[in-house]
């Protein structure tokens, strides 16, 4: 008999409810139904922020930092013992390698909740003294905090926006992307076993307009939103919170750039553009899509990566040798194609790559969502694929003579969320990075990410910052109490 497929209910007030209608949560790597996901209409809706206020006017409201600490810290603890789990339900949803969700996805979710644990002990507020008067700052939370998360990194994600805001005391309710319904809804059984009191964890599956995440950001009973994603998705939230100037927090697209200086160390910058242009078949919003170098090792670089690009290994996402996944579903695989079509005929010469693969034995590149690492030369900054994101496995690659053209090419952009400078020369690296227009800038590595430090994205990348402190000041309401003297 046939395997009947799981289903993924909505998570409210501590227990699992249908929704209105089902569908289906799709296997990238062959098309398969992973499960069948209840979609939240207004009244399931209405009913995850009936709860979530509820927690917050009870008993959640009265727990101290120490026991909201022990709560994350008991939330890793069971997200560890549960760590295959967790594994395999992000592949299955993504497609991504073992080799990657392990130490990437599931490993930063309990580092996340243990992270903003010590972060919420050890951050203190400031306080200044003066003969008139001690000022200090009074922190409470800002109440119901809708999460919306993507489907690239869904579990990493959800556990870098919850965790601070769950630390802060507020009440959150996530909206997973509809194609990656498993690791939020494995977490809602966590946050319960853990002992996080009904209300302050739930979760409404389903789609933006007309379904959950239309109904949840412009539902009155919100009071902020985090959201990782498109800025298309982005600007259409911001209309829809406007009207009640609701604080927000929105890390959004990014076509970011690497510097590539005539004085790099080659191979170790080659190394670096592979992670940073195919990690996760490209889709990370900080991926590497635009890539310049300098013309007197240009032929160098870009014969290194292409072998690079050619080695990596397309197959069976439980294979250890594995390295590289699908794209997240279908419909996403078409854009990439266009868009790489769309190059071509604005004149890009093909490196590498521009179709679907060949894959192993087993596995059919037209019935999942798979395409071929892709890197490609001949265009410059006007040609719309070096100017709008793609979000796939793909980089175009351009010659520099000069310093200042570097800098003038790589903030040539409407993006701001990373950037990478490859060079030997302290002097040149320390002059060059700061003068990148993002949030985050990095020199001789790529997603070197420091959990206390800021992130977040300028320009069309994002609002705001999270991290350490930084997070905590989001999902804050500060108070400024002034004692005369």
């Amino acid at each position: 008999m046939p395997r009947t497929a799981p289903e993924f209910r909505n998570f409210i007030d501590n227990a699992f409810v249908d929704g209105r209608s089902t569908y289906a949560d799709l296997n990238p790597i062959d098309g398969s139904t992973v499960a069948l996901v209840h979609e939240a209409d207004e009244r399931i809706v209405d009913a995850a922020v009936t709860a979530a206020r509820a927690a917050l006017n009870g008993a959640w409201g009265d727990w101290t930092a120490p026991e909201r600490a022990a709560l994350m810290r008991r939330v890793a603890d069971l997200v560890e013992e549960r760590f295959e789990e967790f594994v395999l339900a992000e592949i299955a949803d993504t497609g991504k390698p073992r080799i990657l969700a392990e130490p990437l996805d599931v490993t930063r979710a309990v580092v996340n909740f243990r992270t903003f644990a010590d972060t919420l002990l050890s951050e203190g507020t400031p306080a200044f003294l003066t003969p008139q008067a001690l000022n200090y700052v009074a922190r409470k939370p800002l109440g119901v905090v809708a999460v919306i998360v993507p489907w690239n990194l869904p579990l990493l994600t959800l556990t870098w926006k919850a965790a601070p805001a769950i630390a802060c005391g507020n009440a959150v309710i996530v909206k997973p992307s509809e194609e990656t319904p498993a690791t939020a809804t494995l977490f809602a059984e966590v946050m319960r076993d853990a002992g996080a009191p009904a209300g302050v964890f739930n979760v409404v599956h389903g789609f933006g307009r007309d379904s959950a995440g239309q109904y949840l950001t412009e539902h009155p009973g919100i009071d902020a939103v985090t959201f990782t994603g498109s800025t298309a998705t982005g600007s259409t939230i911001m209309r829809a919170v406007a009207p009640r100037v609701l604080p927000v927090s929105f890390e959004l697209g990014g076509k970011n750039a690497a510097l590539v200086f005539e004085d790099c160390d080659v191979d170790r910058a080659v190394a670096g553009l592979e992670r940073s242009v195919f990690l996760n078949t490209g889709q990370v919003c900080l991926c590497t899509e635009r890539v310049y170098v300098h013309r007197s090792i240009f032929d160098e670089v870009t014969e290194k990566l292409v072998a690079r690009a050619e080695a990596l290994r397309l197959g069976d996402p439980l294979d250890r040798s594995t390295t590289t996944g699908p794209l997240i579903s279908q419909a996403h695989r078409a854009k990439v194609e266009a868009a790489v079509a769309g190059a071509i005929s604005e004149g890009a010469q093909l490196l590498t790559g521009g179709g679907r693969p060949s894959l192993p034995a087993g596995l059919d590149a037209d019935a999942g969502a798979w395409f071929a690492p892709t890197l490609w030369t001949g265009l410059d900054n006007s040609a719309v694929a070096m100017r709008e994101e793609i979000f796939g496995p793909v980089a175009g690659l351009v010659p520099f003579d000069t310093e200042e053209e570097a800098v003038a090419l790589a903030n040539d952009t409407d993006y701001g969320l990373a950037a990478s400078v490859w060079t030997e020369n302290v002097d040149r690296a320390h002059r060059v990075a700061p003068q990148m227009r993002v949030g985050l800038s990095w020199i001789n590595s790529w997603y070197a990410r420091e959990l206390r430090a800021p992130f977040g994205g300028a320009g069309r990348s994002g609002i705001g910052r999270e991290g350490g402190g930084y997070s905590l000041d989001f999902y804050s309401t500060i108070t400024n109490v002034s004692v005369a003297s």
